[in-house]
């Protein structure tokens, strides 16, 4: 920012000069490309850069027009501004594009479960459902009756993963009694338009049967191992007799 300047050539330095520069390219289908170069003084135009020359603004003051003419006048900076705009800025761009191309279009579906938060109050339960490595970052977790979007559903913050993938769980805390008609909606984009939904009661009856499966692998085990140490005794004391 530079300071104003009186009518006698005296800086004010009570309301500093704002001056903005906004100069690029904008890539188009087609392997076309439309380049811009605008300068603006407290926030109005007063020149531009169009094809190989310097242009004032319509409303820009009459030293703006005397200053354009003076720039045309220097052949080797309009040169080096229009290869810029024009060779350079495309080129440029679109190596941007394709760079981020994979990133973009990169899709990795959900893993969601759920699980049962710390009680907050008396017959009441925190239902919480978690959502993983998932690819591009929006997503949309819900709690759901039915088809009836749960208002209490509370939305933690889109955490990252290692491996650029995110992370998102979503809470709701209902009475005990009215859990079992819950469910969580999961939308993104890598699922196709098919919603994922977790019903919650049916979860729990999945991790009961779980556990009971576990509990039953470790008794035949157990038995298993019994029974081994149960023969090789026998045979030991046969050896002996």
């Amino acid at each position: 920012m530079l300071p104003k300047t009186g009518a006698g050539g005296v800086a004010q330095d009570s309301d500093p000069l704002e001056i903005q520069v906004s100069a690029g390219c904008e890539v188009r289908p087609g392997n076309t490309s439309e380049d811009f170069f605008h300068a603006a003084v407290q926030g109005e135009e007063i020149l531009s850069f169009q094809g190989s020359h310097w242009v004032p603004a319509p409303q820009a003051p009459r030293w703006v027009h005397r200053a354009t003419k003076e720039l045309n006048k220097d052949q080797g900076t309009r040169r080096t501004v229009r290869e810029l705009l024009r060779d350079t800025c495309p080129p440029f761009v679109r190596g941007l594009l394709e760079a981020g191309r994979s990133e973009l279009e990169k899709q990795e579906r959900p893993e969601a479960w759920l699980s049962a938060g710390p009680t907050p109050g008396p017959g009441r339960l925190r239902l919480v459902c978690h959502v993983s490595g998932f690819h591009p970052k929006p997503v949309r977790v819900t709690w759901m009756r039915g088809e009836q979007e749960q208002r209490g559903t509370r939305r933690g913050d889109v955490l990252p993963h290692a491996d650029g993938t995110w992370y998102l769980r979503a809470t709701l805390d209902v009475a005990a009694q009215e859990a079992a008609s819950l469910s969580c909606r999961v939308k993104h984009s890598s699922l196709g338009g098919q919603d994922m939904v977790l019903h919650w009661g049916r979860s729990r009856s999945s991790a009961w049967l779980v556990v009971v499966a576990v509990l039953g692998s470790l008794l035949v085990i157990g038995c298993l191992g019994c029974s081994a140490a149960w023969c090789r005794a026998r045979r030991s004391y046969q050896d002996i007799l």
